[in-house]
């Protein structure tokens, strides 16, 4: 059972924004948190929201409806407010990707012209 809270590192960045800081209750072991990194494709981002719908199946899982006595628990309705902030971090995670787009530059040769419409060609498939 491992769990470290370092916020220089990707993995404490993760569990700072699940949030998953204490250490007396954490939700997630280390390994745990790798993982979701290693199939986010390293996005800090995409792991935490990936963590959250985690967190959000299980709350859905365990506690579903109870009621006892006076005290009512929705497991529904945590698991919605984790899904919501799971896709906004999703949506973050898109926008801060970068974009960029390939400029290609022909000159007046008509050898260079035709390589320049050979490549537009197999770019666009």
């Amino acid at each position: 059972m491992a769990f470290t809270y370092d916020i220089s590192t990707d993995r404490g960045k993760v569990r700072g924004i699940i949030p998953d800081r204490v250490a007396a209750d954490y939700f997630f072991e280390d390994d745990e948190i790798d993982a979701f990194l290693s199939m986010e494709g390293s996005s800090i981002k995409k792991a935490a929201a990936l963590g959250l719908e985690t967190m959000a199946s299980n709350e859905v899982y365990v506690q579903k409806v109870i009621k006892l006595l006076d005290l009512t628990t929705d497991g529904s309705k945590v698991s919605d407010a984790l899904l919501k902030r799971a896709q906004m971090l999703r949506e973050q995670a898109a926008s801060d990707a970068e974009t960029f787009d390939i400029a290609e530059w022909a000159s007046l040769s008509v050898a260079n012209f035709e390589q320049h419409v050979w490549n537009e060609a197999l770019r666009d498939g």
